[in-house]
C-alpha cells in the first residue's frame, strides 16, 4: 500500500502534527520525550523534526513541505530623484595586533587602544573623519575570532572596507575572514599596509599573500583591481593617501541617500548608563533624525531625548551615513535591528506589539530543530550540564560572548545551558538565579558591586569577571573539562604462558613460565585467560629470573612470579596471563 502524503508547513506546533497524522498528543509527546526532548502541546518543531518523529514511530505517512513559505529579505529603499550625495561608510577590518585601532587613531588622533582590555577592540566603535571637506563614516570592528557576528555586521553596514594586514606579519585568519565579509557585503576592498615603518617590513610579500586569495593589488605589475597603500599608524606616513584612496572608491560609487524622508537605519550597539538610561548607538542610513522623534527598533520603542555624535556633542539632526548616540529608548534594542520612525508613541507601541507577537511566533528558543532532535538522539544521556549567566556592557558583547560560548565544542561530553543572560552589572537577582544549581556568572566588561559581592560569597556562588574575551572562553572550557569523569586507560605491557604452579594458597599463587610477548615487570595488574576467558584478574608483586629477582623479563625468556589474588586461584599450566596497567587520564574536550 502506497504512503499517504501529508503537507506541512516549516514549521509546526506538536498539538497540530498530532491532530494531521490523527494520533494521540501524548503519543508524539511521549516520542519527543524518548528523544531527549520535553515538549509541550504548544511547542513548535521543525519539518525536519517532523519527518524524524514520522520514521521513529515507524508511520505510513510521507511528509511534504507545503509550497509558498515566506521569504523575508531587508527591504533596500529605492531612491529618489532628490536623492543627494552621501559620506561613504567604511569597516576598519583585519587580524588582531595588525593595528586597526592604532590606525584609526592616527585618522582621528585620538588613543582609543589605550582603554581597550589587551589592546582588543571589544565592540563596534563609529567614528567621522574630514578630508578635503568631505566627510568619511569610520567603523572599527573587533578582530578576535570571538567577534566574527559584528565584524560580519560592520561589512554589511558599509561601503568600502579598509583591511589592514601588518607588513610584518602578512595574511593571517581573521583577515581571509575580513576579505570574505567584504565580498558577501559587496563592499569595494582598499588594504592598508600598516606597520610600513618596521624593519622587518615586506609588503611585496603581502601582496602575494592576498593575491592567493583573490585580491589582487592594482599597483603597477600586478593588474588587479583592489589599491594598497602602504601605512603607518605609529609615524603617520600614508595616512592622508589612505583617506584619499576611500574617497576615491567612493566617488566612483556614487553613493547616494533620501533626506526628505523618515530616518531609518541600524542599531550598532546598546547598553544601559546610571542616571541616563538606555544609552544606544545608532547608524543612520536614509532620512534625517532629529531630537523629540519616536524610534521603533525590534520590540523596542522611544523617544529621542538626547542626540549626540561620537564625540559625545549635542545634534540638532543627523542625516545618512551618520553615528549618533541616543537616550530614551523605554528598553534596550538588539545589536543589529533596524530602527525607524513613529508618527507618534501609540503608533511606536503598536508597531512593538506587532514586532514581539512576530517573534514569539518564531521564537528560536522554543522551537525544536531537526538537527537539535538528532543531536539529542546520539547524544550520551550522561553528559554533564555547565550551566552559566552571562553579563555583559552591551549588547554587541553578549551577543558575541553568548555565540562564542555556544561554539566551544565539548564532543556530546559537557551541555553548556546559558541560564539567563542580560546587558548590565552582575545584580542580586542573577545571584539568587544561581544560588541552586551550581551556575557559574560571568561577567564581560561589567562590574560587581560589594552588595552583590557580600551575597555571592554568603550564598557560594561563583563569580568571575573578565575584559578579554578570549580568556573568558578559556576559563569556560577548562571548567568544562573540570565536570568530565576521568577516563580508565589500559596499556598492555607483554604476556606470558603459565608452565609450572609451585604454591597455591588463600591469597598468593607462585607459578613460572615462558615471556610470549612484550615483558613481564611487577606490581602491575595481570588478566588470567583460559582457552581465551578472563578467569580472574590479580597483581603481580614479584618478578624472578634464575631464582633472582628481576625488574623486567623480556619476550623467550623463563620467568617466576608472584601473584597476589583476592581469592584462592587455582591456576594451571597452559593458562595465559596477561600483564598490563590501568590508571584514570583526567579528560580534555574534543
Amino acid at each position: 500500500m502506497a504512503e499517504k502524503i501529508v503537507q506541512i508547513a516549516d514549521s509546526i506546533t506538536v498539538g497540530e502534527l498530532a491532530e494531521t497524522l490523527n494520533l494521540p498528543v501524548t503519543t508524539l509527546i511521549g516520542e519527543l520525550f524518548k528523544n531527549g526532548i520535553v515538549a509541550t502541546i504548544n511547542q513548535r518543531i521543525d519539518f525536519e523534526t517532523a519527518t524524524i518523529i514520522v520514521e521513529e514511530l515507524g508511520l505510513d505517512v510521507e511528509l511534504q513541505k507545503k509550497e509558498g513559505g515566506e521569504v523575508i529579505t531587508r527591504q533596500v529603499r529605492e531612491l529618489s530623484d532628490m536623492a543627494v550625495e552621501r559620506p561613504p561608510i567604511v569597516a576598519v577590518m583585519g587580524h588582531v595586533d595588525h593595528g586597526k585601532t592604532s590606525l584609526l587613531d592616527a585618522v582621528l588622533a585620538t588613543k582609543a587602544t589605550e582603554g581597550e582590555a589587551g589592546g582588543i577592540t571589544q565592540h563596534i566603535s563609529a567614528y567621522q573623519t574630514v578630508r578635503n571637506d568631505r566627510t568619511i563614516t569610520l567603523l572599527d570592528t573587533p578582530g578576535h575570532e570571538a567577534f566574527a557576528a559584528l565584524r560580519q555586521h560592520g561589512a554589511t553596514l558599509t561601503d568600502v572596507v579598509i583591511i589592514v594586514v601588518a607588513a610584518d606579519d602578512g595574511v593571517k585568519p581573521q583577515t581571509i575572514e575580513a576579505i570574505r565579509f567584504a565580498r558577501n557585503a559587496n563592499a569595494k576592498m582598499v588594504v592598508a599596509i600598516n606597520k610600513i615603518d618596521k624593519e622587518t617590513a615586506n609588503p611585496g610579500m603581502v601582496m602575494g599573500q592576498l593575491a592567493e586569495h583573490g585580491v589582487i593589488a592594482d599597483a603597477q605589475g600586478w593588474g588587479g583591481d583592489v589599491p594598497m597603500v602602504e601605512v603607518s599608524a605609529k609615524t603617520g606616513q600614508g595616512i592622508d593617501a589612505l583617506l584619499d584612496t576611500v574617497l576615491l572608491v567612493a566617488d566612483i560609487e556614487e553613493l547616494k541617500a533620501d533626506v526628505d524622508v523618515p530616518a531609518e537605519g541600524l542599531v550598532i550597539e546598546s547598553h544601559m548608563e546610571t542616571g541616563r538610561g538606555s544609552v544606544v548607538g545608532l547608524l543612520v542610513q536614509q532620512g534625517k533624525l532629529k531630537p523629540g522623534h519616536f524610534l521603533v527598533a525590534g520590540t523596542a520603542y522611544g523617544k529621542v531625548r538626547t542626540l549626540l555624535d561620537f564625540r559625545g556633542k549635542t545634534l540638532k539632526e543627523a542625516g545618512p551615513s551618520t553615528p549618533v548616540t541616543v537616550t530614551g529608548f523605554k528598553e534596550l534594542p538588539q545589536f543589529g535591528d533596524t530602527f525607524g520612525i513613529a508618527k507618534s508613541e501609540k503608533e511606536a507601541r503598536t508597531r512593538v506589539a506587532a514586532a514581539r507577537i512576530e517573534n514569539e511566533r518564531k521564537a528560536a528558543s522554543t522551537n525544536v530543530t531537526g538537527a537539535d532532535l538528532l543531536k539529542m538522539m546520539n547524544q550520551k544521556h550522561d553528559a554533564e550540564d555547565f550551566n552559566v549567566i552571562v553579563k555583559a556592557d552591551v549588547q554587541g558583547s553578549l551577543t558575541s560572548v553568548m555565540d562564542s560560548l555556544r561554539l566551544v565544542e565539548t564532543g556530546g561530553q559537557v551541555t553548556m545551558r546559558i541560564v539567563s543572560s542580560g546587558v548590565g552589572n552582575i545584580s542580586e537577582n542573577d545571584v539568587r538565579r544561581a544560588a541552586n544549581d551550581g551556575t557559574v556568572i560571568y561577567g564581560f566588561n561589567v562590574e560587581l558591586p560589594p552588595a552583590v559581592k557580600r551575597l555571592a560569597m554568603r550564598d557560594k556562588v561563583q563569580i568571575r569577571l573578565y575584559k578579554v574575551i578570549y580568556e573568558l572562553l578559556d576559563d569556560a572550557r577548562m571548567s568544562m573539562e573540570g565536570l568530565l569523569a576521568p577516563e580508565v586507560v589500559e596499556t598492555e605491557i607483554g604476556s606470558l604462558i603459565v608452565k609450572g604452579i609451585f604454591r597455591t594458597m588463600k591469597d598468593e599463587v607462585i607459578a613460572g613460565g615462558e615471556v610470549i610477548s612484550g615483558k613481564v615487570v611487577p606490581n602491575v595488574l595481570v588478566r588470567v585467560k583460559r582457552d581465551d576467558e578472563k578467569v580472574a584478574e590479580v597483581e603481580v608483586t614479584k618478578v624472578q629470573r634464575q631464582q633472582q629477582e628481576a625488574k623486567e623479563v623480556f619476550e623467550g625468556e623463563m620467568c617466576g612470579l608472584s601473584l597476589k589474588t583476592e581469592k584462592k586461584l587455582l591456576l594451571e599450566e597452559g593458562d595465559k596471563l596477561e600483564f598490563f596497567t590501568r590508571e584514570l587520564v583526567k579528560r580534555t574536550l574534543s
